[in-house]
């Protein structure tokens, strides 16, 4: 595994001011937090984006035939990164819309290409889950999600069930102690 590092060093702390929220939040998963990170605040600053894409792009795996961008926060990142590198993306929405061509998967055919995942946030991993299930049913080889900022407990692959490597561009852990620092 990669290690978790991040070549910008006052990335965590940029974000961690932009997008830390405190109050009480209802998570996708169920699960009730103190502290949410709204990605939507980084992910509509076009140099923060480009800070988190050029992050993500050294954690991608050299044979990505794809970017899969989740609906709807893996979208601008997955398009960042897809802009960078050349590298065509798909966009997953959470279920087939109900018109048109039906398409769970928007963009190019993904069967037997090597689909890279692309995440906003991941706490317990639900919506990388359900598209993970979708794209590897229609043939495309999936092992590697690559997100944002990864919430699950620190040593923690909340994907691990599923087969998937996990590289965060930051952790909790390194948002807070970048909270701390700013603090002490």
């Amino acid at each position: 595994m990669l290690p978790v590092t991040t070549t910008d060093d006052a990335l965590a702390a940029d974000i961690d001011a932009c997008c830390r929220l405190t109050g009480e939040f209802t998570l996708r998963s169920g699960q009730v937090s103190t502290e949410y990170f709204d990605k939507y605040l980084f992910e509509a600053d076009p140099l923060l984006l480009a800070r988190v894409a050029r992050e993500m792009v050294q954690l991608l795996p050299q044979d990505t035939e794809l970017l899969a961008g989740l609906e709807l926060g893996g979208v601008p990142i997955a398009t960042a990164v897809s802009g960078i590198l050349g590298t065509p993306a798909l966009f997953v929405r959470k279920e087939p819309k109900t018109y048109g061509t039906a398409k769970q998967a928007e963009g190019p055919p993904f069967a037997g290409k090597r689909v890279t995942i692309i995440e906003d946030v991941i706490t317990t991993g639900g919506a990388v889950r359900d598209a993970v299930a979708h794209l590897r049913e229609g043939g495309a080889v999936v092992e590697v999600v690559c997100c944002a900022i990864d919430r699950s407990p620190e040593g923690e692959n909340p994907l691990a069930d599923v087969g998937l490597e996990v590289r965060p561009v930051l952790t909790k852990a390194q948002l807070d102690a970048a909270r701390a620092a700013t603090r002490g």
